[in-house]
């Protein structure tokens, strides 16, 4: 059998606010806009990292599915304000720098930069959404 090369494109994350988001993303993390497109009135806006400009995270709005029922939209806005509708997870060379510098721009904490047993540090943000923000460093 022959091994397939395959590679992440782009994820979606939902977010109620795009201006907060791109703030947050761009502003915060220092992600780079890539795209912002409106349809109607809802908005894509699409962020990446520049050190991997094959991997994009699109901003999306939550009730962007068409397949998606009322019911099912009024869950995903639950969820999302809960903070426990979606995650991303960053590496960075140093976690706890990282964490001080998205602390200081007011970020929600959700865990301080801890020592894993699984073989990182890391600690974890919600974005303006609600979302799950997490970054990893390989423990030293």
């Amino acid at each position: 059998m022959t091994c397939m090369d395959i590679k992440l494109s782009h994820t979606f994350l939902a977010v109620d606010d795009h201006d907060k988001a791109v703030e947050f993303y761009r502003d915060v993390l220092g992600l780079e806009i890539r795209n912002d497109v409106g349809y109607g009135d809802m908005r894509w806006v699409t962020v990446g990292s520049p050190s991997q400009p094959e991997v994009d995270i699109i901003l999306e709005p939550p009730a962007a599915n068409p397949n998606m029922s009322p019911d099912d939209r009024s869950a995903v806005a639950d969820l999302m304000a809960k903070g426990v509708y979606a995650r991303v997870v960053f590496w960075t060379d140093d976690v706890d720098q990282t964490f001080d510098r998205v602390q200081a721009a007011g970020a929600d904490v959700v865990q301080e930069p801890t020592d894993q047993p699984y073989g990182v540090r890391d600690c974890s943000f919600r974005d303006p959404a609600g979302n799950e923000v997490r970054f990893n460093q390989a423990k030293r």
